[in-house]
């Protein structure tokens, strides 16, 4: 884009979108009041993920009474990663600021996150404090979930949300220099490194329906996030084999006892419940392995992250990803 220099944006908005229809425009409204009351110029980029309700019309209609307000179709659902990657695409900002459509993230810590920018911070976190709006299963999965891929990825996520505010060599980076397809926000904002800041938050009501996110999609996001992030899983494989050695040992031994004392080798219960055990650790061996292919497959492919239906307010759309 040869926007001049002076008149890039200050602070860039990105929201990803997903069927938000009903409360895209109060989202609107409430975060460009929130921007007009702090220094600087500012841009809001809404990211459709290829919504089935009207979310993309409000946006547009939204673009004409407000010049900042810019919109980005995908041609269908990608997934939040890909809404992301887009939005820090096509963002302008000195700072980026990534935020949910349905205002469970509060806006009201836009102000807080840029002092903290101001004062050298070059990625403000907004972890959870709380998550009284979820139910006892889903907040028991989230802490399993956060655990295991902070223990074995090595980056610390616990509590973590896609609330941050971003400095624009940050942006840079995740955009220019990490080339892979299959991404997880979260962490690759933590392990990047530079200096963080962290801010607290109780997680709001949804202005509007319910979650979008399911236990299935919990589930592919950590699948996503542990074999982005570390072998450490591969390694269970091995450590499977050493059980099936040892469970072989064990067993050969018993039944060479038996045939030593002239006792008969009770064999049939043996033999069973040794197999099933086998069988069992080769396929959760073969199933983790084939994660990991599943992953090199889909980023050989090259395939784009996303494709553009169309875009408003943003000069010289683009096709692909």
């Amino acid at each position: 884009m040869n926007t001049p220099l002076a008149k890039l944006p200050d602070i860039s908005v990105v929201i990803p979108a997903y069927n938000e229809g009903e409360g895209v425009d109060r989202a609107l409204a409430t975060i460009s009041g929130i921007l007009q009351t702090v220094p600087g110029n500012w841009e809001i980029i809404v990211i459709d993920d290829g919504s089935r309700d009207d979310t993309y019309e409000r946006v547009c209609l939204y673009a004409q009474t407000e010049p900042n307000v810019k919109g980005v179709s995908f041609s269908r659902n990608f997934g939040k990663e890909a809404a992301l990657l887009a939005g820090l695409k096509y963002s302008r900002g000195k700072a980026v600021i990534v935020i949910d459509a349905d205002l469970q993230h509060p806006p009201e810590l836009i102000p807080e996150m840029l002092a903290k920018w101001h004062n050298g911070a070059k990625i403000v976190h907004a972890v959870k404090r709380s998550r009284k709006t979820d139910s006892a299963g889903k907040r028991l999965a989230a802490l399993a979930v956060n655990k295991i891929i902070s223990w074995l990825g090595g980056i610390n996520i616990h509590n973590s949300s896609d609330y941050k505010l971003l400095d624009r060599e940050i942006v840079d980076i995740l955009v220019n220099q990490l080339p892979e397809r299959e991404r997880f926000f979260r962490g690759l904002s933590s392990w990047i490194g530079f200096r963080e800041e962290y801010i607290e938050f109780d997680v709001s009501n949804r202005i509007e329906n319910e979650s979008k996110w399911s236990f299935w999609s919990l589930v592919e996001l950590a699948i996503t996030a542990l074999t982005s992030f570390t072998s450490a899983p591969l390694r269970i494989v091995t450590f499977l084999g050493l059980m099936t050695l040892v469970l072989g040992f064990a067993v050969a031994s018993e039944a060479l006892w038996s045939w030593h004392q002239g006792q008969a080798v009770s064999g049939f219960a043996t033999i069973i419940i040794t197999l099933l055990l086998i069988g069992s650790f080769i396929m959760i061996s073969l199933g983790i392995i084939g994660e990991y292919i599943a992953k090199i497959y889909e980023e050989i492919k090259s395939r784009p992250p996303y494709l553009i239906k169309s875009t408003v307010g943003i000069a010289g759309p683009e096709s692909r990803g």
